[in-house]
């Protein structure tokens, strides 16, 4: 069974959270093919990203190892130095 996220402006399944985790490659200028639901990040340091809505950027300071739980639609380059980045996408 399929439920409408508005958040995302889809359908996803109810049968889990994400369908894939793909590596993200930060980039000022463009947003991610699919937007996350949440990130994975390897390595710690700070992560520049820009939630689904579009509005404003936001810096957070993640330590090694860590899932965000935001619904993300790009991950600068600029300012973000963590790494190992994964996106779990529907």
């Amino acid at each position: 069974m399929d439920i409408y996220d508005e958040t995302l402006g889809m359908s996803r399944s109810l049968a889990g959270t994400f369908g894939n985790m793909v590596d993200v490659v930060p980039n000022d200028g463009a947003d991610l093919p699919i937007p996350a639901m949440k990130l994975y990040v390897e390595t710690g340091g700070a992560l520049v990203v820009m939630g689904v809505n579009g509005t404003a950027s936001v810096t957070v300071q993640v330590p090694d190892f860590s899932e965000l739980n935001l619904n993300v639609r790009r991950v600068y380059a600029t300012g973000t130095t963590a790494s190992g980045i994964k996106a779990f996408v529907v």
